[in-house]
């Protein structure tokens, strides 16, 4: 496939959420701006590349419902419709889960793809949840990327792994292979608190871009309502009322275009009443 067909085709759009480093949120994200591009009138499928292990189907609250996953599609022991299940809370959204007995070399890079050209041709959005690091099942789900969203903790462990993983998206890609346009690099910093920020316990969003020099789509805060919707299977994006729930629905918005100013990059100040009711 050369360049202009890439860039020409109609087909789905596919997004790669990536990190270098295990726990810094890519199923929390994946989950969350897949439900909003589905929120936006998208038709959006979400992947879970992890092979083993599988918390995307937990995460979006459908892990009772896995009859087939990606491997049985691979394989040829489902078809596709048998194990995309769609989201109860919207009509757009369908997740294919990941196998859980399975082992990780179950995803061969043709099996990969003849999913990927499937779901293009339904879907206007591909997200693919990757594992961490540079197994297997992330070197998949990184190949055939359009966009990258590589999510980083406000953290030097985490920022340098993210960097890493740059290289491999600049040259590891399917895009990369063809010379065809690079895959588009989006920055996400979560678990940000601007508080230890200020005491130098954590690194700015300045410090976080200065080392990675990418597009920052948003800065997601430290919050606990990330766990709470996480162990009630609802993607967070939907508690409108969080911090974090608003930054996912920021990020979303910035993704497709909208110009929107950051928010939760400063210490909150404290109102008259929260101050003199030890708020």
């Amino acid at each position: 496939m050369n360049h202009t067909e890439i860039e020409e085709r109609d087909l789905a759009r596919i997004i790669v959420v990536t990190s270098g480093k295990g726990g810094v949120g890519k199923t929390t994200t994946s989950a969350a701006v897949a439900m909003g591009l589905a929120e936006r009138g998208y038709r959006t499928a979400v992947i879970d590349f992890d092979v083993g292990l599988r918390n995307l189907d937990l995460i979006m609250g459908c892990e009772r419902r896995v009859v087939y996953d990606f491997v049985n599609v691979i394989n040829g022991e489902a078809n596709l419709n048998q194990a995309l299940i769609r989201d109860k809370r919207n009509d757009n959204l369908y997740v294919l889960p990941a196998s859980q007995t399975r082992d990780k070399d179950a995803l061969t890079k043709e099996g990969v793809g003849r999913v990927l050209e499937q779901l293009s041709q339904t879907f206007d959005y591909v997200v693919c949840d990757s594992p961490a690091g540079i197994e297997r099942g992330a070197m998949m789900a990184m190949y055939f990327a359009d966009d990258a969203l590589v999510v980083t903790n406000p953290e030097v462990s985490s920022v340098r792994d993210s960097d890493r993983m740059l290289g491999l998206l600049s040259s590891k890609s399917r895009r990369a292979e063809n010379n065809a346009q690079p895959i588009r690099e989006y920055l996400l910093i979560t678990r940000y608190a601007p508080e230890r920020v200020v005491k130098g316990e954590m690194l700015s969003v300045e410090d976080v871009q200065e080392i990675l020099s990418m597009q920052l789509l948003g800065v997601v805060p430290e919050s606990k309502t990330v766990l709470n919707a996480s162990n009630s299977g609802v993607p967070v994006i939907l508690d409108r009322t969080s911090d974090a729930g608003q930054a996912y629905a920021d990020v979303v918005a910035r993704y497709l275009g909208d110009d929107l100013p950051h928010r939760f990059l400063d210490v909150q100040k404290k109102g008259f009443f929260s101050r003199l009711f030890g708020g």
